[in-house]
């Protein structure tokens, strides 16, 4: 079975007329995440990664497995508060509205190359946020990767716009 047809789509989620694209169903699959993070880990193995840094929630389950399958430390982004130390902060517009996110100050130590993990890229705020979060701790970004591309919603073609390498395993194009 491909990715895609094990990701469950929930109508009219969080709001009417959304498709939810909801990975849980994969990931509660052996098989299927195992494809994913596999998948993932071949395609950057070779890569001058040296963290891997995965957006909360989600992406710290795929950036956290991806980061052990290739070696890597893993660096989380969390929702604004949630962090014990100082941090650095960024605001990013959602499909819904706005928010921040952080990432610890010391996380990434300057000149470290560091691949972005999320489950999926729609509008592409939040992964736009992270590589501006990434890049104000001294990183470079090597790319961002998801499970799931919803490319009307430009996500994608944001993150080429600014230069950013974008991979996404599936998508849901016109779905």
């Amino acid at each position: 079975m491909p990715i895609k047809s094990r990701i469950r789509t929930i109508p009219h989620y969080p709001r009417p007329g959304v498709m939810f694209r909801d990975i849980t169903t994969l990931l509660k699959d052996p098989e299927g995440f195992h494809l994913s993070i596999g998948r993932l880990a071949e395609r950057y193995r070779d890569a001058p990664i040296d963290l891997v840094a995965g957006i909360e929630a989600r992406g710290f389950i795929l950036g956290a497995a991806l980061a052990f399958a290739l070696g890597k430390g893993f660096v989380p982004i969390r929702k604004k508060g949630k962090l014990p130390g100082r941090t650095l902060s960024a605001q990013y517009s959602l499909e819904y509205g706005v928010d921040s996110i952080e990432i610890h100050v010391d996380a990434i130590e300057p000149g470290q190359r560091v691949l972005l993990v999320d489950d999926l890229i729609a509008t592409g705020g939040t992964a736009l946020g992270a590589v501006e979060l990434i890049e104000q701790s001294g990183g470079v970004l090597h790319g961002c990767c998801f499970i799931v591309d919803l490319p009307e919603l430009g996500g994608m073609a944001r993150l080429r716009a600014r230069g950013v390498e974008g991979f996404a395993l599936t998508d849901f194009a016109g779905d």
